[in-house]
């Protein structure tokens, strides 16, 4: 844990956001103002924005466009040293229902069809004006990124655990910054920038109840707190809250979930932490679903961090081929679960001194995923085998019920019908080992995503503890809000839902009367 995320700073969540006192709740905005978030404003602003956004992945640079589109000023801060966040790094695929992909492909799909997904495998935590909203968005904000960004796209259509259909778009290069760098480029195109090194230390709300701009650190070195020179950046109109989760913050995540302790790998850059969802519920914002800690069942034992692992376990092996636990030689699980109940049955194995592999074959690898086969290879993320008993015996895999489970299988690749999990079977499936090599990975869950974070309303406004009414002037959008996802994000979701509330917060913000 780093030293920046002290909770002596943070003087509200350290009484436990989840366990306001009821005095508190029933207490006036007034009465509630002067324990909780008035901060007096500065005599003098260093500078002044229409919009001041906070982060500058999917969310945050979307809000940007849409701002200055509507002729707002605009300042993006970002606190580490480079762009993107999470965002520039992630596996570069957005889910789109009811597409001309899916069309051509002869795939019948709809919003209503995604919501109903996301509703039911979030475990109905979410909220249904949320999911609706952002269902709906998903092909007009694919079609975008396209039209408006030039973002390039592959011809195949990923099926990511929980999704009833193939339909989620891929990145042509299987990464985030496919996006992320065209949305900077043509930010650049009307000479915006995203200032970076920038920390927020306040977010300043008067005791009229408004937000009216930050206090920052400019020049901020992270970790390092108190680095960098003190400026107040007043907001005329609007602060956009896109600052991501805190996977990476371990002692926060610890606070939530104490399985998540600091020995789990994690898939987040190192400045995905708490201090920015700490700072928006001292100023009142109401905390939702912050338990909900996603882990990603997809990661490899082979390499830190996100990688390249999970293309090939997603991608590949859970859509073409099979995940197996060592001990036995059999599935263990539907590969197109969704990303917990896969994860969960990991993480049992491997508590009982387990392990699980991931295995296809070379005829089942395609696109990008094929592009970085080398470089698996070299890193020793993925190991090829001529033969289900190198397999065996690289594992300690009993080999007859492996080559019971490979020939059950293909007869399901047959048949077009998995009697073993039900899973759903690909028109392009083909029968396990007919290309050689195998290829296999070892499987390890990471933490990956927060799906709870601070509630917004349709508009995209953030809500105030005290009244359930929007704090005046402020928006939050992508990882930073709650309540889209609930129990369980599905995987290509998260750019979904990060483009599609960063543009709403946008045109909101830019259209807000600004103060005197």
């Amino acid at each position: 844990m780093t030293g920046h995320t002290k909770t002596t700073r943070r003087g509200f969540l350290a009484a436990g956001a989840a366990g306001v006192a009821a005095s508190s709740l029933a207490a006036t905005a007034a009465d509630s103002a002067d324990a909780r978030w008035i901060d007096a404003l500065p005599k003098k602003w260093d500078e002044s924005y229409d919009v001041v956004i906070i982060g500058s992945g999917f969310a945050g640079l979307a809000a940007a466009w849409e701002a200055r589109k509507a002729g707002a000023t605009v300042v993006i801060l970002e606190k580490m040293r480079t762009v993107g966040g999470n965002s520039i790094i992630n596996g570069g695929i957005i889910a789109a229902a009811g597409t001309p992909l899916q069309e051509k492909q002869g795939l019948k799909d709809s919003p209503e069809q995604l919501a109903a997904d996301m509703i039911r495998e979030g475990l109905g935590l979410n909220h249904p004006d949320l999911v609706k909203i952002t269902a709906e968005q998903s092909w007009p904000v694919v079609k975008w990124t396209i039209e408006e960004l030039g973002v390039q796209y592959t011809d195949h259509l990923v099926q990511e655990g929980g999704h009833a259909v193939p339909r989620s778009y891929q990145t042509h290069n299987g990464s985030g910054s496919a996006i992320v760098n065209q949305q900077l480029a043509k930010l650049k195109e009307i000479k915006q920038d995203v200032r970076t090194q920038v920390y927020v230390e306040k977010i300043l709300r008067d005791k009229d109840g408004r937000v009216k701009g930050l206090q920052v650190r400019d020049g901020y070195v992270f970790p390092r707190e108190g680095s960098g020179k003190q400026k107040f950046i007043r907001a005329k109109k609007a602060v956009i809250l896109a600052h991501g989760g805190f996977s990476s913050d371990v002692a926060f995540r610890l606070k939530q979930d104490p399985k998540l302790t600091a020995q789990m790998d994690c898939t987040n850059h190192p400045g995905a932490t708490s201090e920015m969802l700490r700072e928006s519920l001292r100023v009142g914002a109401i905390p939702i679903q912050l338990s909900w800690i996603q882990v990603g069942p997809w990661g490899s034992a082979d390499e830190k961090g996100f990688g390249l692992g999970p293309h090939f376990a997603q991608e590949v092996a859970a859509m073409f081929g099979i995940w197996v636990e060592a001990a036995t030689g059999k599935r263990f699980i539907s590969e197109l679960a969704n990303r917990k109940m896969r994860a969960d049955a990991i993480m049992n194995i491997m508590n009982k001194g387990g392990n699980c592999i991931a295995i296809a074959d070379a005829g089942q690898v395609h696109g990008h995923v094929e592009q970085n086969i080398p470089k698996m290879l070299e890193r020793g993320v993925i190991k090829p085998y001529d033969s289900l008993e190198a397999i065996a015996a690289a594992y300690k895999v009993p080999i007859d019920p492996l080559k019971q489970q490979v020939a059950d299988y293909n007869r399901y690749v047959a048949q077009k019908k998995d009697d073993q999990f039900g899973r759903y079977m690909h028109k392009d499936l083909t029968p396990l080992g007919a290309k050689m090599p195998f290829y296999v990975l070892r499987l390890m869950p990471k933490v990956h995503y927060a799906m709870g974070g601070i509630q917004i309303d349709t508009s995209g406004r953030v809500l105030d503890i005290s009244t359930d009414k929007p704090i005046p002037a402020l928006y939050a959008a992508g990882e930073a809000s709650g309540g889209i996802h609930g129990a369980v994000r599905l995987g290509s979701c998260s750019m979904l839902s990060s483009l599609v509330w960063g543009r709403i917060a946008g045109k909101n913000a830019a259209a807000e009367k600004a103060w005197a």
